[in-house]
């Protein structure tokens, strides 16, 4: 997934509103980026982190900015950015780069199922069982080189679970795509002591046949592409 305009380096003032953030580029010039992530962004959001953000000319837009990017130690980097996960896994399905996800004929995004939810792709193949792939992404990380979803308590990510295990029972595949958004990390738990309700949730879909796979990101600030496979704990 490539940006759509080059990103440009600036330092994070202060998220607020969750959806809002005031930044200080590298020419001086403050502005008001848009944050496309609903969690609480843990260790992502301190004032003074150095960020990338990209510019836009769209006058349907609110903002002229959108925060993409925050720089980790070490040349690291992490996507805030919670649709790009989407953006990414579905460029990765397209190109049948997904171990154990290729030879669909068909990858359709957004459709609905069980009672109040949207699977972010469903795959269809002659012969083959559908396969309904979730994707979450993850930018939590509390020890060295562990990342853990979810960030905050998700209501909505506990009843995807159950809907994934209801078609795990009917037959079909039930996927659940956990992508890794920031390079410092290689394995993924599960924050049982932010959100006990996801951790049972997620216990219990595995237990109904719930397929549970995670990925990395190999990211810059040109692009972002699927990473290998990691370990989930």
């Amino acid at each position: 997934m490539r940006f759509q305009t080059p990103l440009e380096r600036g330092v994070l003032i202060r998220r607020y509103k969750r959806f809002l953030a005031d930044i200080r580029l590298e020419d001086g010039r403050e502005v008001v980026a848009h944050c496309a992530n609903p969690g609480r962004m843990t260790g992502l959001a301190e004032p003074g982190t150095p960020i990338w953000v990209e510019p836009n000319d769209d006058p349907k837009k609110k903002l002229n900015f959108a925060w993409r990017l925050v720089e980790l130690p070490g040349g690291h980097f992490a996507c805030v950015d919670t649709s790009a996960a989407n953006r990414v896994v579905g460029e990765a399905l397209s190109a049948g780069q997904v171990p154990g996800l290729t030879g669909y004929d068909a990858i359709l995004p957004e459709q609905r199922y069980g009672e109040k939810s949207r699977v972010d792709f469903l795959l269809r193949a002659s012969g083959r069982p559908d396969a309904y792939v979730e994707v979450k992404s993850v930018t939590l990380s509390r020890q060295a080189a562990l990342a853990e979803f979810p960030d905050t308590r998700t209501e909505r990510g506990a009843r995807h679970l159950s809907d994934l295990a209801e078609i795990a029972r009917s037959g079909q595949r039930a996927v659940l795509l956990y992508l890794v958004q920031r390079t410092d990390c290689t394995s993924v738990g599960t924050a049982a002591d932010i959100d006990p309700a996801y951790a049972t949730a997620l216990a219990a879909a595995h237990a109904a046949g719930v397929e549970i796979m995670a990925h990395g990101a190999v990211i810059k600030p040109s692009q972002i592409l699927l990473g290998p496979t990691l370990p989930t704990l």
